[in-house]
């Protein structure tokens, strides 16, 4: 059996995880044990989404003045927005503890029994990646969040017997990076579901702010806003980045870390003032040089750039679609005019429509056979 409360909080792209790919939302080991150090412990502290925290805030504290236990939470947003965060804030407003495990570590519905029989009145159960939980556990979850409640089958067989035991009334705070792949049972015995948004550049100002204090590093405004213009609006990179130009400071250079200092640790480290690291780059250039600017499949480009197909659709496309570098199409990948400005390349003749190739490819590789279909 999975030990209860199990803390790998193992993500979707955990066979990646060796790379250390500085500008990527996923979190290794190691760097958890340093956010721990810098997660804020009360919503009054927490930086940014204001919409999920003041509803959030009304959750609890209502639940607080009926002397109830608060509806169950679910937390849905791309990695490194502070969902975790969060959880840990719920049980600290509420004054209980939060016994944390993950999706993939609930494997059999008795594991999860073992965990909810444990739980102390009022206490937070932590799900992370909650939409990879298995379904047998998936089941017996339904009962608990709704009547405190699961069902102990002994024995096998014709002979079976199911045994109700009852669970002290808790709080479920789940947090899924794909929330369309939780099942419709499960999504709806939610109370309340907060949809955690990118941060803007101001916000993660703050938030570098604030790690600089805890880390006692001297960080100047202009030297806060180099950092947090390439941090993918998530704070979970701008923190990394802070540490690895905290690390070129202290080196390099005074200590004090400025635009100029940000500027030079960030250059050493492949980061762009787009955020885009060696990666993007070379899907980017692969898909504009070698390619013609698409479309072809993501299998191709993969080839191309010497990675396995799911890191280049998992690891590098979301952001690359995000910031318009790049267009998922029917067809394949195509990359956008912006892609083309951002690599200084000379834009096609006849501009860049996406899902059409031009009549006369520039290079080999840019028509549309069905090597590159997507």
């Amino acid at each position: 059996m999975s030990a209860p409360f199990d803390r790998s909080l193992t993500g979707e792209l955990a066979a990646d995880a060796e790379q250390d790919w500085v500008v990527q939302p996923q979190a290794g080991d190691e760097e958890r044990v340093v956010e721990s150090a810098l997660r804020p412990h009360s919503l009054h502290d927490f930086i940014g989404q204001p919409k999920v925290a003041r509803q959030l805030a009304l959750v609890l504290e209502g639940a607080k003045r009926r002397g109830r236990a608060p509806d169950h939470v679910l937390l849905s947003g791309p990695p490194g927005l502070g969902k975790t965060s969060l959880a840990l804030i719920i049980g600290s407003e509420l004054g209980t503890s939060v016994k944390i495990t993950s999706g993939p570590a609930i494997e059999r519905s008795g594991d999860l029994a073992a965990m909810l029989s444990n739980l102390a009145p009022g206490d937070v159960l932590f799900i992370d990646e909650i939409h990879r939980i298995a379904r047998p556990a998936e089941e017996l979850l339904y009962m608990a969040m709704e009547d405190f409640r699961v069902d102990v089958v002994v024995g096998k067989g014709p002979g079976a017997t199911a045994i109700p035991l009852e669970i002290n009334p808790f709080t479920l705070v789940g947090a899924t990076t794909r929330a369309g792949l939780l099942t419709g049972p499960l999504r709806d015995r939610f109370g309340f579901v907060g949809q955690m948004e990118f941060y803007e550049p101001a916000e993660l100002e703050r938030v570098l702010a604030r790690s600089a204090d805890l880390l006692g590093v001297e960080l100047t405004p202009e030297g806060s806003a180099e950092i947090a213009g390439r941090s993918r609006g998530t704070p979970r990179i701008a923190n990394r980045l802070l540490r690895r130009v905290r690390d070129y400071a202290e080196v390099e250079a005074d200590g004090r870390v400025t635009r100029e200092v940000a500027e030079a640790a960030l250059a050493l480290y492949d980061v762009d003032h787009l955020g885009l690291d060696r990666l993007d780059r070379a899907v980017l250039e692969a898909l504009v040089v070698k390619f013609g600017g698409g479309p072809v499949g993501v299998a191709t480009l993969a080839v191309a750039v010497g990675e396995e197909p799911h890191t280049v659709e998992e690891v590098c496309e979301p952001f690359l679609v995000r910031a318009g570098l790049l267009a998922r199409t029917p067809r394949g990948r195509v990359a956008t005019e912006a892609a083309w400005q951002h690599l200084g390349q000379p834009l096609p003749r006849g501009g860049v429509p996406l899902g059409r190739v031009t009549a006369e490819p520039q290079v080999p590789g840019s028509s549309s056979e069905a090597l590159f279909d997507a």
